[in-house]
């Protein structure tokens, strides 16, 4: 489950930002798979952002953590430092403007970031901000910080995924939840959701303003709080039933128990690799061969590809496990 949260969180991030790798892709790309089928920008991009994003994990219970505008920028050449250039520096305040375009009309400015010489007080003002105690609520504050940090539009490129990010790690140093848990980031890359990401902060203007009213932004993301719980709250459950079915499926057909992590991985994500099966299982080479051949004799799983590209899907005789969907519920909707 730690796994694929932060799997779906990378994947959901970098769509935002048109680097399109399915949740399955990353967790094969993170678990250090090298035949995905993927280009090799989205390859850097996902494998960028994990990094990142394991390192903010790590430090949600860092005793002598504090942010300072050198951790910020030290992200950011986490994030960004695969793509430095001299015009378009990682690691670095950038040196000129920043305009949002409109995606309709790429000669319309949707937001026009604050100059460039400003950035460094900015900046300074908002590490100062983070280090104070104010007694708001920790997912009222990770929400300001997100909208500060994009508004701000420090850096050349990564800014959403930067400020996305600070939200996430201010959640996870709060200790509430696990690290994996605490990221709205999956939310956010719906479809659906991503259009009101950019309508919510379409609507709170085209140049910055540090002092209007942000309600509709609060809202949106205590929603997106809510339904992200909701939605990884039902995923347990749905594995829980999943990992029973199966179970009970490999005692009637006779096969190895532990065949039915390679099982669950087929039905949760759609196919298993030998690879994840053998670190999973804790299996040689051989036994994890073994496994899925007798799997594939069975028609219970089919292979696709060839050699070490080759992956595993549903085979005929898979049991079929069909769980309704649920329906995410807006608690503020009255």
């Amino acid at each position: 489950m730690r796994k694929f949260l932060t799997a779906d969180a990378v994947a959901a991030s970098n769509s935002i930002e048109g680097f399109k790798v399915s949740t399955v892709d990353v967790e094969d790309l993170i678990a250090g798979e090298h035949d995905v089928d993927v280009s090799p920008e989205n390859r850097d991009e996902t494998l960028a952002y994990e990094r990142m994003m394991t390192y903010i994990q790590t430090l949600h219970d860092a005793d002598d953590f504090a942010y300072s505008t050198g951790f910020l920028n030290a992200l950011h050449w986490m994030l960004q430092g695969h793509r430095h250039t001299v015009r378009k520096p990682a690691g670095q305040w950038r040196r000129g403007p920043v305009y949002v375009t409109d995606a309709r009309d790429p000669s319309i400015a949707a937001y026009t970031a604050p100059d460039a010489e400003a950035v460094p007080a900015l900046m300074r003002e908002l590490v100062d901000w983070l280090q104070a105690e104010d007694g708001t609520h920790t997912l009222v504050r990770a929400a300001m910080a997100h909208l500060h940090l994009v508004a701000i539009h420090p850096w050349p490129d990564g800014n959403g995924r930067m400020s996305r990010s600070l939200q996430t790690l201010m959640i996870a140093r709060e200790g509430v939840l696990a690290p994996e848990f605490s990221s709205i980031e999956a939310w956010l890359g719906r479809p659906g959701n991503t259009w009101e990401y950019y309508g919510v902060l379409g609507r709170l203007g085209a140049v910055y303003r540090p002092d209007q009213d942000v309600a509709d932004w609060l809202r949106f993301n205590l929603v997106a709080y809510h339904q992200q719980a909701q939605t990884v709250h039902a995923r347990f459950e749905r594995s829980g039933r999943v990992w029973e079915t199966l179970a009970q499926f490999a005692a009637a057909e006779q096969v190895d128990t532990r065949s039915v992590t390679a099982l669950h991985d087929v039905a949760m994500s759609g196919r298993v690799r030998r690879s994840r099966y053998e670190q999973s299982e804790g299996l040689n080479l051989q036994q994890a061969q073994r496994d899925l051949r007798e799997l594939v004799r069975r028609q219970i799983l089919e292979p696709v590809g060839r050699t070490r590209a080759r992956y595993y899907v549903a085979g005929p005789r898979f049991p079929k496990i069909a769980l309704p969907p649920i329906t995410l519920r807006d608690p503020y909707a009255d």
